[in-house]
């Protein structure tokens, strides 16, 4: 059983086997699982805490805090967005990534007539899973081919123009900018923290990051990102490792604590969101499925593509040594996988009804490029490159 439990933890599992669990449980008896994602729990002043707010708003806020802090980590001496011309290709490839299905979801939407109350969820399919696509990159380039730290920066660039678009596109209601001022605050308490040496994590999540997540909440942003202004405060070593890069489980400072007291949790997390996000009736795809879905799996890899020739071939910025073009497309479709954080944008693009369970269905439907990119690495003769030791 602990065995079992320890190989869920270390491949991203307990969100599949929560997803699993919420789509069946809402087929099987879709009013019990109402009744679970909408129990009242308390209220926070105007605001309703249910068990969907417990997670999606609060307990998510980890999360995003444990990719803010790889995005963070990445512009450190070592990482991968700390030297700007080896790190362009990927980076103009992510501006494709995010661009080529949000326009192939908008014609879509546009085609069928219906861009005015599906036109709010472009931003659904421009996520990339960083988890998934990183476990189906392996399998088809295999762990020392150059493929796989390009998709990784892509994937972690996606996701730090992800948070932006949330922050920007999808308010949580009327946005009060005089609120502001309590993430403000609690930066700036932080940096006092980190002025007198604390080096534990706690004091910097129960003072700052409580302010600036309160502050994101009462300003109309949504709070799943307002830890995010906290990260860049705690103390930390000043080179990365790399994503993925488990010895980093032993540096000693406060931002990778944080990370080693939250891995394992954050995954029992992903799990529960999985459960209360991804149960919708079977019935419910639907038009926004298709639009997500075809995003996905067609818009992403064109995307990345173009993009990325555009940078290696007219711009002069090339390819890593040892990857070719045929793999910026294989790794392109390994990309196509949203799952999680277009599972969350779907929550906040649509009011909770047909049209944001068919958009959820699109997302977890995108789980087929992991076949697509299997496929395409067949296909293409993609040669698999295992890791030196």
């Amino acid at each position: 059983m602990r065995g079992a439990i320890r190989f869920l933890l270390e491949n991203s599992l307990f969100l599949v086997v929560g997803a699993v669990g919420g789509l069946l449980w809402a087929n099987l008896d879709h009013a019990s699982y109402a009744r679970l994602v909408h129990l009242e729990l308390f209220r926070l002043g105007d605001h309703l805490i249910d068990v969907h707010f417990l997670v999606n708003d609060l307990l998510m806020a980890l999360f995003f805090a444990m990719a803010g802090k790889e995005v963070w980590e990445a512009t450190f001496p070592g990482g991968s967005l700390h030297e700007p011309r080896q790190a362009a290709t990927p980076l103009i490839a992510t501006l494709g990534g995010m661009a080529g299905p949000a326009l192939v979801y908008l014609a879509g939407a546009a085609a069928l007539g219906r861009l005015g109350d599906l036109g709010n969820g472009w931003a659904v399919p421009t996520a990339t899973d960083i988890a998934f696509s990183y476990m189906v990159a392996r399998v088809v380039f295999g762990a020392g081919h150059p493929a796989i730290p390009f998709l990784l920066l892509l994937a972690i660039a996606d996701d730090a123009l992800g948070l932006v678009v949330l922050a920007v596109f999808y308010p949580t209601g009327e946005v009060q900018p005089l609120w502001l001022l309590m993430p403000v605050a609690g930066v700036a308490l932080a940096l006092l923290l980190r002025r007198l040496r604390v080096g534990s994590f706690w004091p910097y999540l129960i003072g700052p990051g409580a302010l600036s997540w309160m502050g994101f909440l009462l300003a109309g942003l949504h709070p799943a990102l307002g830890l995010l202004p906290i990260i860049p405060t705690m103390p930390h070593a000043h080179i990365d490792t790399g994503l993925f890069d488990w010895t980093a489980l032993d540096k000693d400072d406060t931002l990778a604590a944080f990370e080693h007291w939250f891995r394992n949790p954050v995954q029992l997390i992903l799990g529960v969101f999985g459960l209360l996000n991804a149960g919708v009736v079977l019935g419910a795809v639907g038009e926004p499925t298709w639009l997500v879905l075809t995003a996905l799996v067609v818009g992403k890899p064109l995307g990345i593509f173009t993009l990325g020739l555009l940078a290696a071939r007219v711009f002069g910025f090339g390819l890593p040594a040892g990857m070719r073009l045929r793999d910026l497309f294989v790794l392109g479709c390994a990309a196509g996988i949203g799952f999680t954080v277009a599972l969350f944008v779907a929550t906040v693009a649509f009011p909770a009804g047909a049209v944001q369970d068919a958009a959820k269905m699109g997302a977890l439907g995108s789980l087929v490029s992991t076949f697509v990119a299997i496929a395409a690495g067949l296909a293409l003769r993609v040669e698999k490159v295992r890791a030196v030791r």
